[in-house]
């Protein structure tokens, strides 16, 4: 019988229980996958503790993303075989030796992408996808800010714009931190525990600001990521680590230089199975051609998923990390 990490009433990284499962036969245009590694992300703090709604009622697994084993399909699925490694990110549902996915939502992992990078990447690499490709183009000679530039999203973005010729300027918490995203890719690492990030961005563009400001930690940056804009540049602000930001107004938008903000997430963005395949492919394919490469920094067993929880909102991780089962 699997084990899997359930959680019966929201709560602080306690309420993470690893408890026995039953899973029944994988039903049609379904698949028993046997994980090998699963991703680990912010947003399973925001399902555990009951800041996201849950989908529904009972114990609820969290995990949004992870790589593994066809064990069995069900009628009609067709392109997919017992042993295929494939990967996917779901919203709920990771935290588990086995699970039965659509089998839709499933792609195929490539030769030269381990299960590790892959169940460290759907989210994080698909994130940083969108955000770069699809939300705000990132055009050579652009320059962008992207907050928590040493995390899982920010990590592998830094590498990524890089490549697409803008200048890159991040801001993380700690030396340590700034010298990890100085290695992926960004130009400028500005360490916000010390320096004035607004007025740092003024220098390092000659006061013209940055077209783009990729901001997932939400309260502790705002406004500042705002004041960081150049006239009609675009606020991406797609996550809230340090909380729900409580003061925004859309007149604001207007006295900052006709701004554009949007509220992003993957999942519109992968809402099509030609989506996804299309973000899939180009993220793999970034990975086996070397233009990103997805450090894989902390990896902890199922069982202690409470203290990767506890770390990774202590933010003592860095890049990503994985849950082995």
């Amino acid at each position: 019988m699997p084990y899997a990490i359930r959680i019966h009433e929201p709560g602080g990284p306690e309420a993470l229980q690893y408890e026995a499962i039953e899973l029944p036969d994988p039903g049609p245009g379904e698949a028993l996958i046997r994980h090998t590694a699963i991703g680990l992300n912010f947003v399973d703090t925001y399902f555990r503790s009951g800041l996201y709604a849950w989908p529904h009622q009972g114990p609820l697994i969290v995990g949004a993303e992870g790589a593994g084993e066809v064990l069995k399909t069900g009628a009609g699925v067709e392109g997919l075989a017992a042993g295929d490694r494939v990967a996917y990110t779901l919203p709920t549902g990771a935290y588990a030796q086995q699970r039965i996915v659509p089998a839709h939502r499933l792609v195929k992992i490539p030769a030269g992408v381990s299960d590790e990078v892959a169940a460290a990447s759907m989210v994080k690499g698909l994130t940083a996808h969108y955000l770069l490709h699809r939300t705000f183009r990132v055009q050579p000679g652009q320059a962008i800010l992207f907050h928590a530039a040493a995390g899982g999203v920010g990590s592998i973005a830094g590498q990524w714009a890089a490549a697409l010729g803008a200048t890159v300027i991040g801001t993380a918490g700690s030396d340590e931190k700034a010298a990890l995203a100085k290695a992926n890719g960004y130009h400028h690492v500005i360490n916000y525990r010390t320096e004035d990030f607004v007025e740092r961005v003024k220098e390092i563009t000659g006061g013209r600001g940055v077209d783009v400001v990729y901001d997932s930690v939400g309260q502790d940056t705002y406004p500042g990521s705002l004041d960081c804009l150049r006239r009609l540049g675009m606020w991406v602000c797609f996550g809230q680590s340090s909380g729900v930001i409580r003061n925004f107004e859309l007149s604001h938008l207007a006295q900052k230089g006709s701004l554009f903000a949007t509220r992003p997430t993957l999942y519109s963005y992968i809402a099509t199975r030609e989506e996804l395949e299309e973000g899939a492919g180009a993220l793999f394919g970034a990975i086996e051609d070397g233009t990103v490469q997805v450090p894989v920094n902390q990896r902890f067993s199922l069982k202690e998923a409470a203290e990767a929880h506890r770390q990774l909102e202590g933010r003592q991780t860095t890049g990503s990390s994985v849950l082995i089962p």
